[in-house]
């Protein structure tokens, strides 16, 4: 069941070109890097995806790994979206100072650019709803591609730290957001914000309820009214939709297709500042994994966002990987 939200003050934070000028100031001489020296996918040889250790729960009941269910001011400029390599344009030094600021042991690694032509990504066996075929929006966990990248995501929306803003610009660390309108209605400036750095705003409900427990018109209301208010408050229509605790049915689907969503991503690991979650039996990550954690500080677990974030950069870069766009490859 969710646990209630609680939400932390925020504040400012310097931009984050300021930050970077400082830093390339301070190493001169170090020339810029093009990336291709600590690139995921490089040299490292890349490995086969292993089989699914558990095979996944009818639709209806899949559980979730473990979901329980102030404004920030500007950081840095605006991004075009896609254009998540410009870390890939600093010196090794510069990299390695900003790692060095946001409490990282190595600079995360940069991602590859993205393919030319998205991975055709189906349903993942086991994850099937009764009577669905491939006119219905892919539920799946891992994207197909052999490129040592993973993707991270972040549900809900009660923790708007601005210093999360501030740390994921520097880095140059892409993550989507799957918005619940109850949780992010109290501040849309902050994840208006998040988008202007790049971040794409997705669809994870008004309410964050149990969907196979609604009737029609309750999951309508839920998925297609959030597309609305997304779109209303951001400018742009979800594509992406996460259903609350990976609880979805054949209407679930149907519904979100009317709508305009495209794809159901869900996960295959799930981040807390102390540990991981693994849905596969060799709690390990693979090519193409989505990661999921949410927006949540203190309050709620034993840490900040920003020590959520350096957990998992060393789990990601410890053992090889670099974080990806989502929506480049989805």
């Amino acid at each position: 069941m969710p646990r209630p939200e609680r939400r932390r003050g925020s504040g400012g934070h310097r931009p984050a070109c300021a930050v970077l000028a400082a830093l390339l100031v301070a190493a001169v001489g170090s020339g810029c890097a093009s990336g291709s020296g600590g690139q995921a996918g490089g040299e490292a040889e890349y490995r086969e995806r292993p089989a699914a250790g558990n095979p996944g729960p009818e639709a209806g009941t899949n559980p979730a790994a473990g979901h329980p269910g102030g404004s920030g001011q500007g950081a840095g400029r605006a991004r075009v979206p896609g254009d998540a390599h410009e870390n890939a344009k600093l010196g090794p030094a510069v990299r390695a100072r900003l790692a060095k600021k946001w409490g990282l042991d190595k600079p995360p690694l940069i991602a590859p650019r993205p393919p030319a032509v998205k991975p055709r990504i189906t349903t993942r066996e086991g994850f099937e709803v009764k009577g669905g075929d491939d006119s219905l929006p892919p539920v799946f966990t891992t994207v197909p591609t052999k490129d040592r990248v993973v993707f991270l995501t972040m549900d809900d929306g009660s923790e708007k730290d601005p210093e999360l803003l501030q740390m994921m610009d520097e880095l140059d660390i892409p993550y989507s957001a799957f918005l619940s309108d109850y949780e992010v209605s109290d501040n849309y400036g902050y994840f208006g914000e998040a988008q202007r750095l790049g971040v794409t705003l997705n669809n994870h409900t008004l309410n964050h309820p149990y969907l196979p427990g609604l009737s029609h018109a309750g999951q309508k209301r839920e998925i297609c009214d959030e597309q609305d208010i997304i779109e209303k408050q951001f400018g742009k229509r979800p594509r992406l939709f996460r259903p609350p605790y990976g609880n979805y049915n054949g209407d679930t689907l149907r519904i979100a297709k009317s709508c305009g969503i495209k794809a159901v991503p869900l996960w295959n690991a799930e981040a807390f500042p102390d540990h991981m979650e693994w849905r596969e039996e060799d709690q390990d990550l693979h090519p193409g994994d989505i990661i999921l954690t949410h927006f949540r500080g203190r309050a709620e677990w034993d840490g900040s966002m920003a020590d959520l974030v350096r957990a998992v950069m060393k789990t990601v870069t410890d053992r090889g990987y670099a974080v990806a766009r989502l929506e480049d490859y989805v």
